[in-house]
């Protein structure tokens, strides 16, 4: 194909995905890389990785905090105030959580 007028409709335009869309993205990317090295580990040790609830919560609560600003900044919803509330929230929750997860990851290796 040839880059001729025809082939390329002047209607056509490319529209980015928004910040929103994009932060969604990079937290699904986050947890992909998470359960393909859980599915590694199952796959060379035969054996799973078991307690790892609060673990598998911090990047979904550090993802929403960033969502809740970028959303904020982007859009204007929330306010300001309580997007920054709501982020300073989570990533409280998630640093609190974290400690936990990691006690329940290495209760798989004793």
């Amino acid at each position: 194909m040839s880059n001729t007028p025809e082939n390329h409709p002047e209607n056509e335009t490319y529209t980015p995905a928004s910040p929103v869309k994009r932060t969604l993205a990079w937290i699904g990317v986050v947890y992909m890389v998470i359960l393909v090295a859980l599915m590694t580990y199952f796959y060379f040790t035969a054996t799973m990785l078991t307690g790892l609830g609060p673990l598998l919560t911090v990047p979904g609560l550090v993802g929403m905090g960033v969502l809740s600003l970028v959303s904020s900044h982007t859009t204007g919803r929330p306010g300001k105030g309580s997007a920054i509330a709501l982020a300073a929230v989570c990533w409280v929750l998630a640093v609190l959580t974290l400690p936990v997860g990691i006690a329940g990851l290495m209760s798989n290796f004793s």
